[in-house]
């Protein structure tokens, strides 16, 4: 599932230091257009400077996944990565030029100072190396699975940054990250069956009776659009979820989450809109609406407090 385009090569001639890996890190972020950008602003510098890490990171290991660089072996890269991370989990600090990518030269610092379990990371890994392999999912189970790792591990880790850590955080966190997921498996149909990857159930196209290549050959139908109107009453349905586990004295901390809650709503609602069409141009948001919905959920978590 690609997270946008393929991450600059960057040429290192002496070893990086932690504080030159997150200003590529707050770059990459800053100049991706992605969505999670606009609510980043709202943290603090320290929280928001390991969001920007956390990003970064999950950027490059999903272009090593889906833009991997010619010649490149996918999975021994994502090895790779394991192994730097490992090392960051050791008892004693690993010095930023021992790592092979500024990003995890950056990472290290956050990963110590928010104190981030290492198996939401190794999750995260899991996760985008199915995508290697599994381009199909038989049940929304298999499918959940799937979520859960590039997902749900991301949405832990961000409760570790944002300081929110009672249980219903927990459960806030893995169904919004559900909910996230699941929009961006519908809007992104058209791409990922440019990959030769269907994410939509089978057992959903089978209820339907829309067959794999219909997907992939763009085929936009009465049957399609009901297997996409059944689609998006589930990812509305992780979006009640999480709202209702959504803990009021947590509700400060998780302004950041709830600011992507309102984008990707309205994105879910764009899909719904336009009729389920989305073998044509890609659904999103103009930045200007991006930035209206961020201050609307600010100020009103502002006027709970």
């Amino acid at each position: 599932m690609s997270l946008g385009a393929p991450l600059p090569s960057v040429t290192v001639h002496r070893p990086m230091t932690a504080q030159e890996g997150q200003q590529y890190c707050t770059a990459l972020t800053k100049g991706s257009g992605s969505n999670f950008y606009y609510s980043f602003l709202f943290l603090p510098k320290k929280r928001r400077e390991a969001m920007y890490a956390v990003y970064a990171f999950c950027r490059e290991v999903d272009s090593i996944v889906d833009e991997p660089i010619a010649g490149s072996d996918p999975r021994e890269a994502l090895a790779c990565r394991r192994a730097e991370l490992a090392r960051i989990y050791r008892s004693s600090p690993t010095p930023p030029e021992d790592f092979g990518s500024p990003i995890m030269a950056c990472l290290a610092e956050h990963i110590r100072r928010f104190e981030i379990p290492q198996a939401y990371f190794d999750e995260i890994i899991s996760g985008v190396e199915m995508d290697l392999s599994v381009h199909r999912y038989e049940t929304f189970k298999e499918l959940s699975v799937y979520c859960s790792r590039v997902a749900s591990a991301v949405g832990l880790v961000c409760l570790k940054i944002f300081g929110a850590l009672r249980p219903e955080s927990e459960a806030y966190a893995i169904n919004l990250s559900h909910a996230f997921q699941l929009t961006n498996i519908l809007r992104d149909v058209k791409s990922d069956a440019a990959r030769g990857r269907i994410y939509l159930p089978q057992e959903d196209l089978n209820r339907f009776r829309v067959s794999e290549q219909e997907i992939l050959d763009n085929m936009y139908s009465s049957r399609f659009r009901e297997l996409m109107a059944f689609e998006c009453r589930r990812a509305h349905d992780y979006y009640r979820r999480a709202e209702a586990s959504l803990a009021p004295t947590e509700r400060p901390m998780l302004l950041p989450a709830e600011i992507m809650r309102g984008i990707y709503q309205l994105i879910l609602r764009r899909i719904e809109a336009a009729q389920y069409q989305v073998f044509g141009e890609r659904i999103t948001l103009p930045t200007l609406r991006r930035v209206a919905v961020a201050l609307k959920v600010w100020y009103a978590g502002r006027a709970t407090e």
